[in-house]
């Protein structure tokens, strides 16, 4: 007997106190444990979604480089010298002669 208590009472709190600590001790591994997954899967999503940023930034590498590219040959389409070039050839245009101009005011 320990201090006017029976043995058994004495063990029993011990059990008690020792399951509850294991308890406490199995929550808080389940908890790191889930802690390590969510890390885990943090990680995982940002490497998937840095190589899209990579890949979108290449694209819009490529597009812009399109870009570029098509508004050198717009403009060497509508460049003035090509505009008289082709109305002269297909059209047979030409500039008036200065007695063929007509000035008419209003």
């Amino acid at each position: 007997m320990v201090q006017g208590r029976p043995a058994t009472a004495s063990a029993f709190g011990w059990l008690k106190a020792r399951s509850s600590l294991l308890l406490v001790t199995t929550l808080l591994v389940v908890a790191c444990l889930a802690s390590a997954l969510a890390v885990i899967a943090a990680s995982h999503l940002t490497r998937e979604q840095y190589g899209r940023l990579q890949q979108l930034e290449r694209e819009q590498q490529q597009l812009q480089t399109e870009w570029g590219q098509l508004l050198l040959e717009e403009s060497a389409w509508s460049s003035p010298a090509r505009i008289e070039r082709l109305a002269v050839e297909r059209l047979e245009m030409r500039l008036p002669a200065v007695d063929e101009v007509e000035v008419i005011r209003p």
